[in-house]
């Protein structure tokens, strides 16, 4: 991709994204922006604001703060704790103390609406913008939808009803009120059923929105809508066809090992990515995702803070999810790194030889004893050894070698592709979609596909396929890609899934049926005069 997608030269004039303080509402002057009549102008202006919505969404996406980095796509859920001893408590994690001052809250709610903020000033000035050719313009208006209805189906995912803001927001605006659920997927399939319409096929640029990244997110917007009260009756079906389409564009790759190659990002699996490159202004904070599951690992003897493992940002898989492979799934060695190798020469290690071990199968004391090498077996994933509080086969699947070693509030560096969408969760989708359309044999299907790819040589038949099945498989092929949280609310398997595999969680027991929404951040309740209502329970 060329790097103008994500360096905008236009400083944009977004001076009403809804989630702001009192003070950003008194704001008169904007004294980085050109004014949106005289960018008119030029037709330039166009492309700049679209490449906008690809900037801020992609740094939204990856450039947290120290203690947010994805924590509301997968910590507090079955496969995601906090790296910390069973003690303690925690908001997120936890469900200890949740409640509408929460800073990672505020900041995810402000985010999404910065995006659709964004994306209202493109639709809003498409046809004002002088000397567009038609194409680009209609190209453009796809993408903002496909952007507006992403940040609006976090929203509604996360918080429940929220207000739905279409236009600019050009004045001081305070009372705005929440529009029921229903609404807010009204609109978000309207954007998407619109940028499928609108979008290329085929982008010559990789990494700008497809019809197929259109179709995909819709079909998770169906499953998902498919499970409530107001669901249209064909949203199943509608689901499966469209993630057909994109199965049928996006192939699976050969092994599991080809599609997290760092030599083969561009693969034809991968449905829609974020890219990053070198070049500092196409680079931005950098992809974190490189930093997910890992601990410090430096602290033991041979090893030293450096380009290869890098540093880690403070959560981990739980228990449950190391024990969810079997011994053909390749999916287990690509993932987590059970070796972890010396690179500087120490306390009688060399570089090269193996600095921390993680048996599978747990060693014999005596065993572990006669190693010059740390060996740390499951059942002290959790405890503190004296050098580590925890302690864990790091993450390999997102490694990012030579990206120089960082911590969670400075910049990431990190210039791998960040992999949003791809073919393998289509067929996740479908299949969900087909066994909630009472068609188990169909939902095996799919699932075989994904699990022979991962060296699985027994099929699944329909008697064998359930829920929790399904959500097994998207766990071991989707960890660190997909948002947890939301596939296990959407499932209605939150509360019993983390009490039974989130230890620190079931340790506080304090999740319960309120928690099935965040709360809407108090600040945008106090900005809005109260006119925003508070969610049950908070």
């Amino acid at each position: 991709m060329k790097k103008s997608i994500y360096t905008s030269a236009l400083a944009l004039l977004l001076t009403g994204t809804l989630v702001t303080g009192c003070d950003d509402f008194l704001e008169e002057t904007n004294r980085q922006a050109i004014s949106i009549p005289s960018s008119r102008e030029n037709s330039e202006s166009f492309v700049q604001l679209v490449n906008y919505i690809y900037e801020i969404t992609r740094e939204n996406t990856t450039h947290y703060q120290p203690d947010m980095l994805y924590v509301l796509e997968d910590l507090g859920t079955d496969i995601v704790t906090r790296a910390s001893p069973l003690t303690g408590t925690d908001a997120i994690n936890d469900y200890v103390d949740l409640n509408a001052s929460n800073y990672v809250l505020q900041v995810y709610w402000s985010n999404q609406y910065k995006q659709i903020a964004a994306a209202n000033t493109l639709l809003a000035n498409a046809d004002l913008i002088e000397g567009v050719e038609e194409s680009l313009k209609n190209r453009g208006v796809g993408e903002a939808k496909f952007f507006r209805a992403w940040s609006y189906f976090n929203l509604v995912e996360n918080y429940g009803g929220v207000p739905i803001v279409t236009e600019p927001i050009t004045t001081a605006q305070s009372d705005f009120l929440r529009d029921e659920e229903q609404e807010v997927y009204e609109l978000i399939v309207s954007d998407l059923n619109d940028a499928i319409n609108a979008v290329d096929e085929n982008p010559e640029e990789f990494g700008r929105v497809s019809k197929d990244a259109a179709r995909h997110l819709l079909s998770k917007v169906l499953l998902t809508r498919g499970y409530k009260s107001f669901a249209a009756s064909d949203d199943y079906t509608r689901a499966i066809a469209l993630a057909e389409t994109v199965i049928d564009n996006h192939p699976l790759e050969p092994t599991f090992a080809d599609v997290v190659d760092i030599e083969n990002q561009r693969n034809d699996e991968v449905v829609f990515s974020f890219l990053f490159g070198t070049e500092t202004s196409s680079l931005g904070w950098g992809n974190t995702k490189h930093l997910l599951y890992k601990f410090e690992y430096f602290n033991y003897p041979g090893l030293a803070r450096g380009s290869l493992y890098q540093n880690g940002i403070a959560r981990m898989p739980t228990p449950f999810f190391f024990n969810m492979f079997d011994e053909e799934d390749t999916r287990n060695d690509e993932t987590l790194r059970y070796v972890i190798y010396a690179d500087v020469a120490e306390d009688g290690i060399e570089v090269g030889d193996t600095a921390i071990y993680f048996p599978k199968t747990a060693w014999s004391q005596e065993r572990i004893d006669s190693k010059p090498y740390a060996v740390i077996n499951a059942d002290q994933y959790l405890v503190n050894d004296g050098v580590t509080n925890t302690h864990w086969p790091m993450f390999k699947k997102f490694d990012d070698p030579g990206a120089p070693f960082t911590y969670a509030n400075e910049r990431a560096f990190g210039d791998r592709d960040m992999v949003i969408m791809r073919g393998a969760e289509a067929y996740l989708i479908a299949a969900e979609a087909a066994l909630q359309n009472n068609n188990p044999g169909a939902a095996a299907t799919y699932l075989n596909a994904v699990r022979s790819r991962a060296g699985i040589t027994t099929p699944l038949t329909a008697g064998d396929v359930d829920l929790a099945l399904i959500l097994n498989e998207r766990a071991r092929e989707l960890i660190g890609e997909v948002n947890r949280w939301m596939d296990l609310k959407r499932t209605g398997t939150l509360i019993s899934r983390v009490l039974e595999y989130n230890p620190h969680a079931a340790l506080n027991n304090a999740i319960a049926e309120k928690h099935l929404l965040r709360p809407i951040p108090q600040s945008e309740i106090d900005a809005s005069g109260q006119t925003i209502s508070q969610n049950p329970g908070y």
